[in-house]
């Protein structure tokens, strides 16, 4: 069963005080949703960041406390948020881990790292969420995946922790609750999806100016057509076939250029894409090594 934070939802929850190790694309893109939402004073953030520059920054941009390694300031945290890139996330819970709460929640955005994983290095009353975001996170337009450890005998601490998940990954776009064996699902669809879209991107602006029209202007409309049709898909709530036949008129441009599409296999193409890279996320996943797709980009969690 899954359940989609909507944009404006009320609030049920408190994050409460915020620890966040690593403070890298992704990381940092979260710490600003927060932060912009209100979710968490910049004065209840404590951020652990070893790189001193992009610490400076974070400091100097959004007011919050850094640390250049993990410390006791940890222990006030309610909530921690684990963004580091996945060769390093043992040893960042190995040196944090000391001086977490005892019932802290700790979410984890670290790619390919399971639950069970998680749970196995943190103290015995903390509670784990595990977090797919996408790339699109970056400029708040993110499709997150979040998942507990025990999926519908979830108990009210992981019911809790899975509530603040959607706050916190609500700030940058929306969240769906789903099981840990559809992540690899996830990985195929949003998490690599991204980069399928830009393709798609590329290719219409190529055929436009094919047409005759300027780069710039082909990459601008081909960018806010794919915009403006997923929004309508979002926002009309119906589905994207009803939604083409509203576009396409009997032997028209529409149709005469779907034609083509559908002659070229373009839609059997993108189903074998999402299975191609599910398949190997799942793959890699059993091998016990990160995702070899990029859901959200490095420094911070992620794939290759």
């Amino acid at each position: 069963m899954s359940a989609a934070q909507m944009p404006g939802e009320e609030r049920r929850v408190k994050v409460g005080t915020l620890g966040v190790l690593g403070a890298g694309a992704m990381g940092g893109a979260l710490l600003r949703g927060v932060l912009r939402a209100g979710l968490v004073p910049p004065q209840h953030v404590w951020v652990v960041e070893p790189d001193s520059s992009r610490r400076q920054q974070v400091q100097t941009e959004l007011g919050v406390s850094v640390l250049a390694k993990a410390g006791p300031e940890l222990g006030q945290c309610q909530t921690i948020l684990v963004a580091v890139k996945p060769q390093v996330w043992e040893e960042a819970l190995e040196q944090a881990r000391p001086f977490f709460a005892p019932k802290v929640r700790v979410l984890s955005i670290v790619a390919g790292v399971r639950t069970q994983q998680l749970a196995a290095r943190l103290p015995a009353g903390a509670t784990v969420v595990r977090a797919m975001p996408n790339m699109p996170a970056l400029v708040g337009a993110g499709a997150t995946a979040i998942c507990g450890t025990t999926g519908a005998e979830a108990g009210e601490a992981e019911t809790e922790a899975l509530a603040v998940a959607k706050e916190i990954f609500g700030a940058v776009g929306r969240v769906v609750q789903l099981s840990e064996s559809a992540l690899d699902a996830v990985t195929g669809l949003s998490g690599s999806g991204p980069a399928y879209v830009f393709l798609m991107i590329e290719a219409l602006a190529d055929g436009g100016v094919s047409a005759g029209l300027s780069r710039e202007v082909s990459e601008l409309l081909a960018a806010q057509t794919v915009l403006g049709a997923a929004q309508a898909v979002l926002e009309t709530k119906l589905s994207p076939a009803v939604l083409r036949t509203q576009v396409m008129s009997p032997a028209g441009t529409t149709a005469a250029g779907l034609r083509v599409l559908e002659q070229r296999a373009v839609r059997a193409a993108l189903i074998d894409a999402v299975l191609a890279a599910a398949e190997r996320s799942q793959q890699l996943g059993a091998a016990g090594h990160h995702a070899s797709v990029t859901p959200h980009p490095q420094p911070g969690p992620g794939g290759d």
